[in-house]
């Protein structure tokens, strides 16, 4: 019989394969608005203009607050975030996401209750929200809802946008039925099945209607 042989899953990435591409992703975050420092920075250096002076230190005052929200984003999303066993407050998780996610074109619905709830649970959450933001590049609404109640809260992300769309291999990333290397750009959801087993849950990508929907169950 002719036809294509079955692909080959790689294997997964040790925890220090694992640890350097998270840092990989966050350092990608981070180089946009630290650039624009060092180039606010360098306008004051050669300019004595006013004019160039105030643009500089605008632009530094907003990469600043740009870098900073994305750090404390990161670091929740991503980091250790407290002890093992430790819980989080979904208001505090709400204030990064927005200081992260929402600007001109993006705004969040946040439908959740004020509660603590388990460090990992927290983290997905915000993960999820990274990949509803990539589903409506030119902006619209991610609509966080909850599913089930209590210890056992989970999530589902509405995202509506003009031409909302399904970005290429997060939905195999999410299922583990990838079947290359995990790499620094598709590291983000594969990091987010993690988290969604380490919960006992299953996070998938699909459209809903006009919207993409990621939930976690």
């Amino acid at each position: 019989m002719s036809g294509n042989p079955p692909s080959v899953q790689a294997p997964a990435p040790d925890a220090l394969e694992l640890a350097a591409l998270l840092c990989s992703r966050v350092c990608h975050d981070l180089i946009s608005p630290v650039g624009a420092i060092v180039n606010g920075l360098e306008v004051l250096d050669d300019s004595s203009k006013q004019e160039d002076r105030d643009f500089a230190l605008d632009l530094i005052r907003k990469s600043a607050r740009t870098a900073s929200a994305r750090l404390q984003f990161c670091r929740l999303a991503f980091g250790a975030a407290g002890s093992a066993g430790a819980q989080i407050d979904l208001g505090d998780a709400q204030n990064m996401a927005r200081g992260h996610l929402e600007d001109e074109k993006t705004k969040l619905a946040w439908n959740l209750p004020r509660v603590l709830l388990a460090k990992n649970r927290v983290k997905l959450l915000l993960n999820m929200l990274i990949i509803a933001q990539q589903t409506i590049p030119r902006g619209g609404t991610l609509t966080v809802e909850p599913v089930g109640e209590g210890e056992h809260l989970s999530f589902r992300v509405v995202a509506a946008g003009l031409n909302a769309r399904m970005p290429q291999n997060i939905v195999e990333m999410l299922s583990g039925s990838h079947a290359g290397p995990v790499e620094s750009h598709g590291v983000q959801p594969y990091y987010t099945r993690l988290l969604a087993q380490s919960c006992g849950l299953d996070v998938t990508l699909a459209p809903e209607g006009e919207t993409m929907v990621v939930g976690a169950i």
